[in-house]
Order: C-alpha cells, then structure tokens, then sequence
C-alpha cells in the first residue's frame, strides 16, 4: 500500500551545557571550561523510492543527537550528530507548528527543517580583568521540535485521468513494463501506479467520479498527484453511451480540486476502440473534438492505434529533451 500522506513530530538536539572549569596548573589558576556542541539539525532529502513514507507509519518520532557538555581545559562538547530523513520525490513538507511549508523536487538535495540548539558558553569566556575566577556558564539552547504533515505529490511527465474502468491501467501495462492490477469494475486501482516509457514516467491515477474533489469515492487523496503532473491522458471509454458527459464530469472534477489543472496539457483518448464499429466510434470522436480537439481513438489489441499512441509519447519525450 502506498503511504502518500502521514504525520510525524521531529526534535532538533538540545545544545550542550557550557563547563566550569579551573585550570589547576601552578601559576596557571584562570578559568578553562569549554563551551557545549550545538544540537544535531534534522534534514529532510528525496528519493526515488515512492514507498518510502511507509518508514513512519508506525514511528512517529524522530530525533536528532544533543550536543555534548563543555569540559576542563577549553575542551568544548562535540557536536551532536545531525539526522537526515528520506521522503519521496515529490513530498511536500507542512510545518504544523510554524506554517512553514519545503517542496522536496531536487533528488540527493537536504533540505533544512528543523535546526539544532548552539551549545552553551563555558566559564572560559566570561574571564576578564575584574572576574579572574568566572562561575557564570550557560545552558544551551533547545532545538527545534516540530510536528510535521508529509504530503507526497507525484512528479510525473504524464498522468492518466479518466472515471473508473476507462481503461488507464491496460494502457500503462501496455506502454511499459509496469504490472498493475486489472479488472472490469470500478475502482480496481487504489493507489497511482507508475511506469516509465523511455524517460517519460507515466502515471496512472486511481478512477475519478462526480465529487471526487469534495472527498467521494477515492477523493482528494489522489487528485493531488495530479498537480505536478506536466501532461493529461484523459482516457474515456468507447463503451461509454455519453463520451461528452464523462469528459466533463472529469473535466468538472479537475477544476474544482485546483484551476490549474484544467490548463495542463491534455490529449483525449478514447479507449476500447476495438468494441465499437466504425460508424459509432466516429460520432463519438467528433463530439469529443468539440470539446478538445486532440482526439485519439485507440485498443490495447490495436497495433496500429497502439503506434499513434507510442508516437505522441515519443514527440512529448524528445520536446522534455529540448529537441523539437
């Protein structure tokens, strides 16, 4: 199961504690307590393993090192060591404390969440003329702790939207080497599944229905992948007795979740081409292109249509390259 959303509480380490200290050395009677270390920071960096939200299902907490207390002789505490956390690419990290909110898009890139507490002064640095013998020290600061809502946002070239069982998950298998489940009802995806056509990565999202974007059926919980999604397939069955209503209902779905959504890049497939004749699937080509004009018809069992599909994947491919 995918783990897409989850809330964790991470603490930066405390600061160490400055020392009192006095060097006890003949004719050498001055002040030698050395500083705290500062508290380890907490990192947040991507990766490009998409399951790996479910390493905080079940713990919750996550902590970095304190800082260790100053000691004699100017030694100061070593600093405590800092803790770096995965997350998919794609995350978008809400600070439920402060508002704060990091978007993890660069893989291999730490992102700063929370900072560790600098460590406390030692009796060294407070000598001076008049106080040859200093007691005064000071604690050292508290790290930042934070409670944290982890949002994964899928970052894909292509995503595949469409009402249940038009057909999105046969056309990902059929594209590339992914294996996802089929079958002939509705909502047999429950989680995207990914897939990658050259260096395109596709990504197929679960059905959507009328009230998607107010929580119904599978809901807002996928409609947010398709936010950083560059393209939409918007795949439509042929099977479908009102092509123009399905189209808008989606379309009506999309819009209400985010405007931008509806300015993305959409190509209309109508899909099961093979289940309709000539005639039929014609008409409902045409009443399609009065809504969007990029209308393709295409079967899985269609080699021929099957290759116009794989042409317009290969023309978005090399226009990412920059070579069209």
């Amino acid at each position: 199961m995918l783990i897409d959303d989850i809330t964790i509480a991470v603490r930066a380490g405390d600061g160490g504690k400055g020392a009192v200290r006095f060097n006890k050395n003949l004719h050498q009677y001055g002040p030698v307590g050395g500083s705290g270390g500062k508290g380890g920071s907490i990192y947040f960096i991507g990766s490009s393993d998409l399951g790996i939200l479910r390493n905080y299902r079940y713990k919750k907490v996550f902590a970095a090192d304190n800082g260790g207390d100053g000691r004699g002789q100017s030694r100061d505490g070593t600093d405590g060591k800092d803790l770096t956390l995965s997350v998919p690419m794609g995350t978008t990290i809400e600070n439920l404390t402060n508002g704060a909110t990091y978007d993890i898009i660069t893989l291999g890139k730490p992102v700063l969440v929370a900072r560790g507490g600098i460590g406390g002064r030692g009796n060294f640095h407070f000598r001076s003329s008049t106080n040859t013998r200093p007691k005064q020290f000071e604690y050292g600061k508290p790290g930042q702790h934070y409670s944290l809502r982890l949002s994964l946002k899928l970052i894909a070239d292509i995503g595949l939207v469409g009402l249940p069982n038009a057909g999105k998950t046969s056309l990902l298998n059929e594209l590339t080497r992914a294996r996802a489940k089929v079958g002939n009802y509705e909502f047999t995806t429950l989680e995207p599944n990914l897939g990658t056509f050259g260096e395109l990565v596709l990504a197929d999202i679960p059905g959507l229905i009328e009230g998607a974007s107010r929580g119904k059926g599978l809901g807002t919980k996928f409609l947010q992948h398709i936010e950083r999604t560059r393209t939409l397939f918007h795949l439509i069955s042929a099977e479908s007795d009102d092509p123009v209503r399905d189209y808008r209902t989606v379309r009506a779905e999309l819009g209400a979740y985010a405007r931008g959504l509806t300015e993305k890049e959409e190509h209309v497939l109508l899909s099961k081409s093979d289940t309709k004749d000539a005639s039929d699937l014609e008409k409902k080509i045409a009443s399609l292109r009065n809504l969007n004009p990029n209308v393709t018809a295409f079967s899985i069992h269609d080699p021929e249509r099957m290759r116009a599909i794989r042409q317009k994947l290969a023309t978005i491919e090399a226009r990412k390259r920059g070579a069209v």
